[in-house]
């Protein structure tokens, strides 16, 4: 990609190691982000990534991931405090969003920014609380929660492929096996019947995403979750939880978690459905 300026700011793509920096950004607006998220969102499209620079030095950034021919999803969009207000951001959002083409796009909105959003062509398809705490101990995992290592990989990815708005086999690749990230799978009767991973971030330990067929189902591997961050020195989750689906909040209440900030699910366009009652925590705000 050519660079793209706007005034003294120059538009590029952005590597790997420059999202470093921007996964710090992340930290600073609260957001928690996960210590090696980077890995996996850079294998699904590592030409998604965007950074707007002054004199060399990265001032703004947003990402626009494509996931197929019909489906991309826009995040990280970031300024730094001390720049807002001048153009940047809008600057460097107009050229990310560009590499969708004529992709349906999503995103999930905090509120101070969603009336931008409607203006630029997104429409609010429901709201995201994201819910923190500890869940209490168990004796041990419920029947049928096994590390997802010990199953067959073509099940799990035709589980999330079914919860999620496009195939993504390059992004579950990485995000399950990415070092610190914890997979686990339910399997009844030799069938799953939902996944969920755990990894360790910023501040609690963030879970997502957690599908699920049924209550049990989320309840047996939240659980079990929430048991490996603990294993790994966190004893506090934090999960993104759609209204779309109300018996996750019910999980969450049950769990002793509580509602913290929320976020609006947007889309350009048409999207692939889901089964919302299966969504009980989205894989993560950034890339849907």
């Amino acid at each position: 990609m050519a660079p793209v300026s706007s005034g003294s700011l120059s538009i590029s793509r952005a590597t790997a190691e420059d999202w470093e920096l921007v996964r710090s950004w992340a930290a600073e607006e609260g957001w928690n982000p996960g210590h090696s998220d980077a890995r996996a969102f850079f294998a699904q499209d590592p030409r998604g990534f965007f950074l707007g620079r002054i004199d060399g030095e990265p001032v703004s950034a947003v990402s626009v991931v494509t996931y197929d021919d019909a489906y991309a999803f826009l995040g990280f969009y970031l300024v730094r405090p001390e720049l807002r207000g001048l153009g940047h951001g809008v600057a460097t959002w107009r050229a990310a969003l560009a590499h969708a083409g004529d992709r349906s796009v999503g995103l999930d909105g905090v509120p101070a920014q969603q009336d931008n959003y409607r203006r630029s062509g997104f429409s609010t398809a429901y709201r995201t609380a994201r819910y923190v705490g500890e869940v209490p101990a168990t004796d041990g995992p419920a029947a049928g929660v096994v590390a997802a290592r010990g199953v067959d990989p073509a099940a799990v990815a035709a589980y999330d492929s079914a919860c999620h708005h496009a195939d993504r086999p390059r992004f579950l690749a990485a995000w399950l096996a990415t070092p610190g990230h914890r997979a686990l799978v339910r399997v009844v009767d030799g069938r799953v019947t939902g996944y969920g991973v755990v990894r360790p971030a910023q501040d609690e330990a963030r879970v997502g995403p957690l599908f699920a067929d049924t209550p049990d189902d989320a309840a047996a591997l939240l659980d079990a979750l929430a048991a490996e961050a603990r294993d790994f020195g966190s004893a506090r989750i934090a999960v993104d939880m759609p209204e779309s689906n109300p018996a996750a909040a019910r999980l969450a209440e049950e769990r002793g978690l509580r509602p913290t900030f929320e976020t609006a699910r947007m889309y350009t366009g048409p999207v692939r459905p889901v089964p919302h009652e299966r969504v009980y925590g989205v894989t993560t705000l950034e890339l849907g």
